[in-house]
């Protein structure tokens, strides 16, 4: 068919269309249908079959890393378990506030049994609060021979409670040896002191809230 035949095509009377036009019509329409049904319906569809792609992936990964965590849960509980343990061990290497005065005493015990002379035992006025213990510095400064020195500081890490020296300076003397040091003695927090940390926690993050 020429083109003057196509623009003489009356669209009244398809009928009479000759089979080229027919099919070309014919064609046409159904790529028009295709269209509309894809604009209209079927990107929709497709957009929601993306997506649950997208959910089965993320629920595959997730139910791969729970079944890896199951197959090792009871390894995971006996780590939890060894942990557990060796908290409780710490924690009990932390004295509570009413053993901070025998704490001190052990010190300057320690120091006293390898015959070193105090000159100066100062403990802080006041504590370092962390997340569930607090920390005492105690200034000292004691005099004697470099083997007591030495054997003071053994058995400052011996005792049963966690007893740290810091900043330690040895000067010589006219007769002995002066050491100067910071002794960091720590406490676990009563359950009275965390509840109060708790309560200043949320306070402080109601306010940021606020503003």
């Amino acid at each position: 068919m020429k083109l003057d035949e196509f623009r003489n095509l009356d669209p009244k009377d398809i009928s009479n269309w000759p089979p080229i036009a027919k099919a070309l019509a014919l064609c046409a329409l159904f790529v028009l249908i295709l269209f509309a049904g894809y604009w209209f319906d079927w990107q929709n569809q497709l957009n929601d079959l993306d997506a649950a792609k997208n959910k089965e992936m993320q629920l595959r990964e997730t139910f791969l890393a729970k079944k890896k965590q199951a197959i090792n849960l009871d390894t995971y509980r006996r780590q939890l378990k060894d942990l557990e343990q060796a908290f409780g061990a710490l924690i009990k290497q932390l004295p509570n506030k009413s053993e901070m005065d025998a704490l001190l005493t052990d010190i300057n015990q320690a120091g006293l049994g390898r015959g070193l002379e105090f000159e100066l035992f100062k403990p802080a006025p006041n504590e370092t609060q962390s997340e569930f213990y607090a920390e005492l510095p105690i200034t000292i400064r004691v005099t004697g021979n470099y083997h007591d020195l030495g054997a003071f500081a053994s058995d400052i890490s011996r005792l049963p409670r966690i007893v740290t020296l810091n900043n330690i300076s040895i000067t010589p003397g006219t007769q002995a040896l002066t050491m100067n040091a910071v002794a960091k003695t720590y406490r676990y927090l009563d359950e009275e002191e965390l509840a109060e940390k708790r309560k200043a926690a949320k306070d402080k993050a109601k306010k940021e809230a606020k503003k």
